[in-house]
């Protein structure tokens, strides 16, 4: 499903690997992996099937250093091909410049068959987050117009933690979500963070139906599996019908949804 040039970076990769671990039959096993295509499912009830494998666009954004805009515009590329088609991304990462990049590497791609989340309430490395109504509403025309559509597929509260009282995202941020979500310029309306606890002071506190998705990181990893002990995943996608993304499995810049 890769490209030439994804084809030769994974050969590479693997002959880098083989050189280190020596074992062939590992080599043809990763190889046969690298070939087959992303798997899809259903993300809670919000009607989108979505790749088990996302892209997380910080990187594309200077999170991670300079991006040179070639490579990141190849690298959504190689990652459509081989049939990942959510794209996590921000206004914070990159004040902007990670949604401009991506929107630059979508315009060649089915608009229909790419996932877009975005997020609103941080925008920029030291500005104060803003949850208000005001600000999602330009926040959400800004980043439209950045990533060059005219609608998000899943727009994200992000890091809600970071709000001064979780009440405003309640009483004012949801509800302003909700009736964008009316009006067509947003699919699904998503929460993140980090601490568990938040999303469960949110979600017993609002109408069910009103948060479509929910994502989380690094609490689903190789180092850390706390989501799994406390029984999250399961209460939010299978009993409350959410989807459920865990963003960096294993600690790093890589998104995932499930």
């Amino acid at each position: 499903m890769c490209n030439s040039k994804g084809r030769r970076l994974s050969e590479c990769c693997l002959r880098s690997l083989g050189e280190t671990s020596g074992c062939i039959a590992y080599q043809q096993h990763i190889k046969a992996l690298t070939a087959m295509p992303v798997p899809t499912v259903p993300l809670g009830q919000t009607g989108m099937q979505v790749s088990i494998l996302g892209m997380g666009c910080s990187p594309i954004g200077h999170s991670y250093g300079v991006a040179n805009e070639q490579t990141a515009i190849h690298t959504v590329h190689a990652a459509y091909k081989a049939g990942i088609n959510i794209f996590d991304v921000s206004p914070y990462y990159g004040s902007g410049r990670a949604e401009k990049l991506l929107g630059a590497a979508i315009k060649t791609l089915p608009r229909e068959d790419i996932i877009i989340c975005t997020k609103i309430g941080k925008y920029a490395p030291g500005e104060e987050p803003n949850y208000s109504a005001k600000q999602v509403q330009a926040s959400i025309h800004d980043s439209m117009q950045r990533l060059g559509v005219d609608y998000i597929d899943i727009l994200h509260c992000h890091d809600i933690e970071f709000c001064p009282d979780m009440r405003q995202i309640i009483n004012e941020t949801l509800p302003c979500l909700l009736e964008l979500k009316k009006q067509g310029k947003i699919r699904a309306i998503g929460i993140t963070g980090y601490p568990l606890d938040i999303f469960s002071y949110i979600l017993d506190r609002v109408p069910l139906g009103t948060v479509d998705v929910v994502l989380s990181y690094c609490h689903n990893s190789l180092h850390d599996t706390s989501m799994l002990q406390v029984g999250f995943i399961t209460v939010i996608s299978a009993v409350e019908n959410r989807g459920f993304c865990a963003a960096m499995l294993h600690g790093s810049g890589v998104a995932a949804g499930a």
